[in-house]
């Protein structure tokens, strides 16, 4: 586990733009809030929560790893899949005989002891093979013993952890024995270490390290590799792996890592462009997992349970397979207040029972839980396997949103209140699914409690979260379910162009009824957009953005008029205009990581002069910012106040910076001739702090 460094590599709709990654700054909270409006929306169908959503770190260093206590507190708050043997020590471990050189191993944390808990829990195991100072051999064998000796069936075995921090890119936190210690070398051992491995059990998945999207050291080139560490490792590797390994740490006030949850889905498709880019033919079938999750404040208060309770839900909601809380037990840090609440800052979701050094604060005794625990927990009550993920969205950023769909026809509703200090009204409105009359199962967890409150009350339409709470609602629909058509199957698009593309979909089986037509659905926030209807299987949908990243779904209608689930989303780009006056292409160069020079050149196709041209744009994320550019007259540059978080290997503070959301590029350019074409170059500057 480390804190990563941040920077910005994000792929625009028309072309490669890379900026920086920025923290938004939380509105100020008001003393007497309107009602915040929420809206749910069960025709725009996301992810379905997988039966390894939920996960921990377990690491050799914590004797009670093994114990029954430990496990029961796992099992009991929705455990589903635990990674071993801890972060950073992965790389200096040897399996066979329990050591880790230049660690402390606890006793009573072998690799059997683990498992014996793992069976407890009921959870499965996500093991970390040797890279730093091991080898494919000692990889190989440690399958064998698990999966042919043992009968363990480990499925998912990942080749090292955080090994970009091997010191190729400058910063050296993890052990590395390779004289190489390029990317390429990562990708070609990768291939090594999946060989040996699925020799042995041809059924395993094997999964290799990226970085998260916008985060150091994204975007860098370095030594002979040919491209940034994710582009070397997926072009090298990506046929011989199952799924990618990525870790992400906020870091910075509690508000700003709260407000940092709003990244995920952006995030998570640049991750799957990545993919689709570099990693080969049917790339489709890599998944995606994030082993190690934890926030900068208010590690052990209602911040960390926050953050898991919206982290794994958006996560999860995008397809992501897996999410680990870093990690069970860790050990005292910083003791602070946090709303109210003494925080620890401890990295664990249980206590550890231990005191500072010069013993005036203990934590609660061993195995309390920690807030984060709780928030685990809600994510047990909130999300369970099979559910579909449907869209939620609310009109305040200081409340979010997220909701599934269940098989039994009922619909849970997650909502997260991150003011710390003012109860905020909602109203709830819902597209796609009518609740019924009674009163909803709901479930709170207050700032400071030591457990989550459970009853039926109020309506499914409006209710009042209390300040820093956690609030999960269980609603049951109004009137039977039964009969319905299911789900049309994944859609795909064809014949992509700038203004339309073909959709299709496998055939949903009928229910009680013949299905009469299905409808496509534009996802546009919360709302649904519908943007049209057909008898067939596939459907070709016109007047489209260029440039634009469209996501849709599919549902069946039968001859009694019942309504399936939404299909899973697809998600997809419409290209560029088919007939221009102009070419626009950006380029970059001179990037060192939290910065680059980057270059728009805009190129008059035609034989006529262009007087008094403007080109605009909107930067697909929020992320991006500009901070001076030249060769051309540019305006606005600055139009929005934020501040940045400034991420470095080990210090952290904060200034003010200014976010670009949109940007004109006004000059004229002469005509076209036979032999040349005019263009005019702005050159940018872009940096985070």
């Amino acid at each position: 586990m480390q804190n990563p460094k941040a920077r910005a590599a994000l792929l625009a709709s028309l072309l490669l733009a890379v900026g920086a990654l920025s923290g938004i700054n939380p509105p100020t909270a008001s003393a007497a809030p309107d009602p915040v409006a929420v809206t749910v929306n069960a025709r725009a169908g996301l992810a379905t929560v997988p039966a390894t959503a939920l996960g921990v770190n377990h690491a050799i260093w914590d004797q009670h790893l093994g114990s029954a206590e430990t496990s029961d507190l796992l099992r009991d708050a929705g455990v589903q899949m635990m990674r071993y043997p801890g972060g950073s020590y992965a790389d200096i471990y040897h399996w066979k005989d329990h050591t880790a050189p230049g660690g402390y191993v606890a006793p009573g944390t072998d690799f059997d002891t683990f498992m014996a808990a793992v069976r407890r829990v009921g959870a499965q195991p996500m093991i970390i093979a040797n890279y730093g100072t091991g080898s494919p051999a000692e990889a190989a064998d440690w399958v064998r013993y698990a999966n042919v000796t043992k009968g363990y069936g480990a499925r998912y075995w990942t080749v090292g952890n955080e090994n970009y921090g091997n010191g190729h890119y400058g910063a050296a936190w993890e052990a590395d024995d390779h004289p190489d210690k390029s990317a390429t070398q990562y990708a070609r051992l990768v291939v090594e270490y999946a060989d040996a491995m699925k020799a042995v059990d041809s059924s395993i998945k094997v999964g290799a390290v990226l970085t998260m999207p916008g985060n150091w050291p994204d975007g860098i080139t370095a030594g002979s590799d040919p491209g940034s560490w994710n582009q070397t490792v997926l072009s090298l590797a990506g046929p011989k792996i199952d799924f990618v390994d990525v870790h992400w740490y906020p870091v910075g006030t509690a508000a700003e890592s709260l407000a940092r949850t709003s990244h995920i889905p952006d995030a998570t498709h640049l991750l799957r462009e990545q993919l689709t880019r570099y990693a080969g033919p049917n790339a489709a079938r890599i998944g995606i997992s994030f082993t190690e999750l934890n926030v900068d404040a208010g590690r052990t208060t209602q911040p960390a349970a926050h953050f898991l309770a919206d982290a794994y839900s958006g996560l999860l909601e995008n397809g992501i397979f897996t999410a680990h809380w870093w990690n069970v037990h860790n050990g005292i840090g910083t003791v602070s207040e946090v709303a109210g609440q003494t925080d620890y800052g401890d990295f664990g979701m249980l206590s550890s029972g231990a005191c500072t050094e010069d013993g005036s604060v203990c934590e609660p005794p061993l195995n309390t839980p920690f807030a984060p625990y709780h928030g685990l927990t809600m994510m047990k009550r909130f999300a369970q396997p099979g559910d579909q993920f449907v869209r939620a969205g609310t009109d305040q950023p200081l409340v979010t949103a997220h909701a599934v769909r269940r098989g039994n026809g009922d619909l849970a509703l997650l909502l997260v209140n991150k003011d710390p200090d003012t109860a905020h009204p909602v109203t709830i409105d819902y597209a796609g699914f009518t609740p019924a009359a009674d009163a909803p199962t709901v479930s709170t967890l207050a700032n400071g409690a030591t457990g989550i409150a459970t009853g039926q009350s109020g309506s499914a339409t409006s209710r009042t979260l209390p300040p820093y709470s956690l609030t999960t609602l269980v609603l049951r629909p109004a009137g039977s379910t039964a009969g319905r058509p299911s789900a049309p199957g994944q859609p795909t698009a064809s014949g992509v162009a700038d203004r339309t593309a073909t959709i299709s979909w496998p055939a949903a089986a009928p229910g009680a009824s013949p299905i009469a037509k299905y409808e496509v659905y534009r996802q546009n926030g919360a709302i649904g957009e519908q943007l049209g209807e057909t008898a067939a299987t596939s459907f070709t949908v016109g007047n489209l953005v260029p440039g634009t990243r469209y996501t849709v779904n599919v549902l069946a209608r039968d001859t009694a008029g019942r309504v399936s689930w939404a299909s899973p989303p697809l998600t997809f780009a419409t290209g560029s205009p088919a007939a221009s006056a102009c070419t626009v292409r950006f380029t970059t160069n001179s990037d060192w990581g939290n910065g680059y020079i980057g270059g728009i050149e805009i190129t008059n196709n035609g034989t006529s002069p262009i007087n008094g041209w403007t080109l605009t744009w909107t930067w697909p994320t929020g992320w991006q910012q500009v901070s001076s550019g030249w060769s051309a007259t540019c305006a606005p540059w600055l139009v929005m106040a934020w501040p940045v978080a400034a991420i470095a290997a080990v210090a952290v503070s904060a200034v003010a910076a200014w976010q670009v959301t949109s940007m004109r590029v006004q000059s004229s350019m002469t005509s076209n001739t036979a032999t040349r074409r005019p263009s005019v170059r702005v050159i940018m500057v872009a940096s985070i702090w």
